[in-house]
This record gives structure tokens, sequence and C-alpha cells, in this order.
């Protein structure tokens, strides 16, 4: 497992720090407190309370081991070190296709990706295209339902 590694941002990492913080603080002990008091409702074979609450406790238990081991492998990228005007993780970038209106995205690493508000992820098939391009390049995508250019416009420090 030693070459696992989670590219992400300070910012993503310090968000999955908070996360972990609060599974562990807040959402553990709510959900053993709710294990306790469904037990207390007596037969478990039929009791849906406890069943929900062993369901919640799962997830939560199972997110904690998945944040812990992002945190352990966490290559945490600098944009800073990176030429201004080259992509990475980290960068904000304008594309444009021909003839359409200018696109933003903000690349970050896979645990950080939030395509509603412009974060996509490294893994992305735009984002591989993108990594490692400079302003001016025209780059062409590929997607399962085929390929497009566009040009990079601007790219910044995010």
């Amino acid at each position: 497992m030693a070459d696992r590694s989670y590219p992400m941002t300070a910012e993503g990492k310090k968000q999955l720090e908070e996360e972990l913080e609060n599974l562990k603080k807040v959402k553990r002990p709510e959900v053993i407190n709710r294990i306790k008091i469904a037990r207390s409702f007596g037969d478990l074979s039929e009791n849906s309370e406890y069943t929900s609450a062993k369901d919640e406790q799962s997830v939560v238990e199972s997110r904690i081991s998945q944040i812990i081991e992002q945190l352990q492998y966490a290559n945490v990228i600098d944009a800073d070190d990176v030429d201004a005007d080259e992509i990475s993780i980290g960068k904000k970038v304008t594309v444009q296709e021909d003839g359409e209106e200018p696109d933003v995205y903000t690349i970050v690493g896979a645990s950080e990706s939030d395509p509603d508000k412009g974060k996509i992820s490294n893994d992305s098939p735009i984002a591989k295209a993108l990594i490692g391009k400079h302003v001016g390049d025209v780059v062409t995508v590929e997607t399962p339902v085929g390929g497009y250019e566009v040009t990079i416009k601007a790219v910044e420090v995010a």
C-alpha cells in the first residue's frame, strides 16, 4: 500500500481533517448512544431502531477508515510550486471550445471534487488532458462519447 497516493490541495486536506474530527467526536458518539437506546427496547431481532443505528454505525466507521487512509497517503500539491501558467492540482483554469462560452474549473484531488461548484477531480477526462499544459495550448479532451478541443485561456492559483 505504500505506493498509494491521494493528491489533494492543502484546503482539501484540512477539510478531510475537520470531517474526521467531526465523525470521531460528534457522529460516532451520537450513533453509539442511539444503539444503547435502541438496545433498551428489547428484542434486537425485530428492532428497527437498533438495525438502523447499526447500519449508520457501519457507514460512519467506514468513512472514518476511508479518511484515515486518504490522510495517511495524502500528497499535498502546492500550486505555487508550479509555473504560474502551468496547469496542476490547485489551479483555476479557464478553457473555451470554438464558438462556445468559456468554462472555468478548479482542479482538485478526487476527494475534493464538487462539479456543481466547478471543482473537478484530477482523475476526470478534462483534468487529465489539461494537467501540465499552459495558457494558449489547444488540448484534445477524450471522453467516452468522443473527443473535443479546448483552448486554455487563463490559469491562476485557486
